[in-house]
């Protein structure tokens, strides 16, 4: 049976672009026409996979960027109203910035059939902020955090650690903020200063401090002690919730759930059944190889291009097929940055793609670093794992060759 579980819709465009993004975004005003044409493709599209019967078993949605929040009021809910429209859907989220996270975005993505909003907080504080090149000041933040709450949307908001002018006391304060918004869902990332971005050449010139990475785990503790005495149960490497408040979206990206992505640099995960249904809406993607277990493909047109799209078969897409060896050991890498690890299905699957002895050598080598341990017939992530990530996932991502 084709279809995925999950639907990812990107919206690349911002007010401004931060200066550590490299991500698929632009800058763009609020009355610039491409992101009204950019919306109407995207329902063409969500129309079109549901024809072609991809979305049947769809239960969650996710429209991230960029911001979707500046399409406005009455696109975004036009767009998500399309999305609910395509199934029974579990859970629908949007990301947001607070300087367009307006009372009516909030009114009508809700009406629409929002049930949740994340929002790019990433420090309540303003010295911290311009040097992130954020938009926005903490009070905005506060306040639209607040709104969102209030609107009756599970709220989930973002931070981040390793800030040039952060220090322990302010990175603590920016957690003790989140809780007291009363939010019921908080991911901390460590900023990374990607190449090319215009924090790198203000940190190459000596404009902003370099950040440093020697902090990391102490923050990382930092989170899970606050935002732990508030309630918040860390369920994943970055992410903490409330009982009944995780990100289900997100899981799926974790567990090995097929979903497929929308939008310029949007990635999809398909089985093989979906991605030859897939093909009826773009027959010029190449066929699946003999022993392709998983396709993982990247739309690549442009938001221009996407934009004037009547349809699937205008699209480019790049393809990465993947034997079971490669999908098998990528869940297992992925299922160990949560904390409740992976279980003895995944386990088994794992050792008849890549041999009992192969898969015993790496938990092996887990074990005996300390990086996972056993409960209850699972293998999960110690805390030295969780600090350790880029050594755990690389010994079980090794099984894929």
């Amino acid at each position: 049976m084709s279809g995925v579980a999950a639907l990812y819709l990107h919206l690349p465009f911002c007010l401004r672009r931060c200066a550590y993004c490299d991500f698929a975004s632009e800058a763009c005003g609020h009355a610039n026409p491409l992101m009204g044409a950019y919306e109407h493709s995207l329902e063409r599209l969500v129309g079109q996979a549901a024809d072609v019967g991809l979305l049947g078993s769809v239960e969650t949605a996710y429209l991230g960027g960029g911001t979707p929040t500046m399409l406005g009021a009455e696109a975004l809910g036009a767009l998500v109203g399309c999305v609910c429209a395509s199934g029974d859907l579990a859970e629908v989220s949007f990301e947001a910035n607070p300087e367009s996270l307006t009372d009516e975005v909030l009114a009508a993505a809700r009406a629409a059939g929002a049930t949740r909003v994340s929002v790019g907080v990433q420090s309540f504080d303003d010295t911290e902020l311009r040097a992130l090149g954020r938009v926005h000041t903490a009070e905005l933040a506060r306040e639209r955090v607040r709104a969102a709450v209030d609107a009756g949307l599970a709220t989930s908001l973002d931070l981040m650690c390793g800030i040039p002018y952060q220090t322990a006391a302010s990175w603590e304060c920016s957690l003790a903020a989140a809780v007291g918004l009363g939010v019921g869902h908080v991911s901390c990332y460590p900023l990374m200063i990607e190449p090319g971005t215009r924090m790198e050449r203000l940190c190459e010139t000596g404009a902003l401090p370099w950040p440093s990475d020697d902090t990391e785990a102490d923050d990382m503790e930092a989170a899970e002690r606050v935002l732990g005495a508030a309630g918040l149960r860390r369920y994943e490497v970055a992410s903490y919730a409330l009982p009944g408040q995780r990100c289900r979206h997100n899981e799926a990206y974790w567990t090995g759930v097929e979903y497929l992505g929308l939008g310029t640099a949007a990635a999809s995960m398909l089985g093989r059944a979906s991605y030859e249904a897939l093909r009826r809406a773009c027959p010029f993607l190449p066929a699946a190889r003999q022993g392709a277990a998983r396709l993982r493909l990247t739309l690549t047109s442009p938001t221009r291009a996407i934009a004037a799209a009547a349809g699937f078969a205008e699209l480019t897409f790049d393809v990465e097929q993947l034997s079971a060896r490669e999908a098998v050991a990528e869940d297992l890498m992925l299922g160990l940055r949560m904390t409740c690890g992976v279980g003895p299905d995944l386990l088994g699957r794992a050792r008849e793609a890549v041999g009992a002895s192969a898969l015993d050598t790496a938990v092996e080598a887990a074990t005996g670093r300390g990086l996972v341990r056993w409960e209850d017939g699972r293998l999960a992530p110690t805390e030295r794992g969780w600090l350790m990530g880029n050594e755990l996932y690389g010994l079980f991502w090794d099984l894929a060759s």
